[in-house]
């Protein structure tokens, strides 16, 4: 199955941006202010998940998850001083959001003719042929048996003509086109919950995101072809991982284990609850404990530690296979806290395992990090905050006139069939 899911009419008044963590779900109410181009969040809203709710970044509990969000909902819109947002986008992850860059290469019949819109379409539907292709291979070698999966975001990554990169490629001349575009898909049964989860929530979804294609676009400067690094973003379930190469998103990738896991590792080390267990880390995370409490808590979280890295370089090995890997690294989400996290990928041995441009260099992503969308509530300070930060930046150019080459091109995608 190939389709999109695109709805971008109308976007006016208060939108409503909810990310569905594993532990927390967090909601953001906002507006776009056209003449700036900027989103305002103008409300938030946090509520903790039930353990049962969520499985590896995914839905599992779709009533206790609606329960959830409508609570979340309704603290960031009474925080907004607003009765309703309408219009939602919700976030997505899980180890099978697949997220890819494929290029095509176009020998034109008759160079001397001006590239036209409805040849731009044509060139596009063998883009994201090519691109479901390659996708629906890999879930398949993943789970054993095809998977209905749905484009949920596209961007435009590079086009060429004859060698030559330019940004719009309308009404060029040039025999050699190449287009490079990113791709994200997500299985249908997830998108189905979330559309589910919107219907209970009485929000016209508008379109559902991938968080790391979200964090990457919210962060990576606009038009900077000179841009590289790797995104990290750690979740409760899942650890979201977005390269940039160039200026341009080059893949995503997931994989599911996140703070959750660490939280359970102290659970069953000292034999205490989830709840004690969650609290002891967020303390040990601050640098709130004693030192000799907190050495203790290093001590039997090393080695989880080291086991999460070994999943980042797995996920890193297909991008370091063609080209040296950017040497920024920057890290977001709720676990990115864990100072363990950081020592493990500056002390550790793996980047010889792996071509790196030059040596790695770790950074914490903040909320003013996220370009063009300013929070007025003062809510969101953390690097745990910047993913649905990062939601509302993509929103945001949902509510945009479409103007751009990227857009002119997400049009000609969604004619595809």
């Amino acid at each position: 199955m190939l389709s999109t899911l695109f709805h971008r009419n109308n976007l006016t008044g208060p939108l409503l941006a909810l990310d569905i963590g594993t532990e927390v779900i967090k909601a953001l109410v906002f507006t776009v202010e056209a003449e700036s181009q900027k989103a305002i969040v103008r409300g938030v809203g946090r509520v903790h998940q039930a353990p049962g709710n969520m499985n590896s970044g995914a839905v599992s509990d779709i009533g206790g998850v609606i329960e959830a969000s409508r609570q979340a909902i309704a603290e960031a819109q009474e925080n907004a001083g607003v009765k309703k947002a309408q219009k939602a986008v919700i976030g997505i992850a899980g180890e099978l959001v697949k997220g890819t860059t494929t290029t095509v290469h176009y020998e034109r019949i008759n160079p001397s003719l001006k590239i036209s819109l409805a040849e731009l379409r044509a060139i596009m539907k063998k883009v994201q042929q090519k691109a479901y292709e390659r996708i629906q291979d890999q879930v398949v070698w993943e789970v054993g048996r095809p998977v209905d999966i749905k484009l949920i975001n596209a961007a435009i990554v590079d086009v060429r003509i004859d060698g030559y990169r330019v940004n719009n490629p309308l009404d060029f001349q040039g025999r050699n086109v190449s287009i490079s575009v990113f791709n994200a898909y997500a299985p249908l049964v997830h998108l189905g919950a979330l559309e589910e989860i919107a219907r209970a929530l009485d929000v016209d979804l508008v379109s559902v995101i991938a968080e790391p294609y979200a964090v990457a676009s919210g962060i990576s400067p606009e038009d900077a072809l000179d841009f590289s690094a790797i995104f990290i973003d750690i979740g409760g379930g899942t650890t979201d991982i977005a390269v940039v190469r160039g200026g341009g998103l080059e893949g995503t990738k997931m994989f599911a284990l996140g703070g959750r896991a660490f939280t359970k590792r102290l659970m069953r080390d000292l034999d205490i609850d989830f709840a004690e267990a969650e609290a002891l880390k967020i303390r040990y995370s601050r640098g709130e404990l004693a030192q000799d409490i907190a050495a203790h808590v290093e001590d039997i979280l090393v080695d989880d530690c080291k086991i999460w890295l070994d999943g980042v370089e797995l996920s890193l090995g297909e991008f370091a296979e063609t080209d040296p890997l950017p040497s920024h690294i920057y890290l977001c989400g709720g676990g990115s806290a864990l100072p363990g996290i950081s020592t493990v990928i500056t002390q550790s041995d793996w980047t010889e395992r792996l071509a790196f441009m030059g040596a790695p260099q770790v950074g914490f992503l903040q909320p003013q990090d996220v370009r063009r969308v300013i929070d007025t509530t003062q809510y969101l300070r953390d690097p745990q905050d910047v993913t649905p930060m990062g939601l509302v930046h993509v929103a945001m150019d949902f509510a945009r006139e479409e103007r751009t080459i990227t857009q002119i091109l997400r049009s000609a995608m969604e004619q595809v069939e």
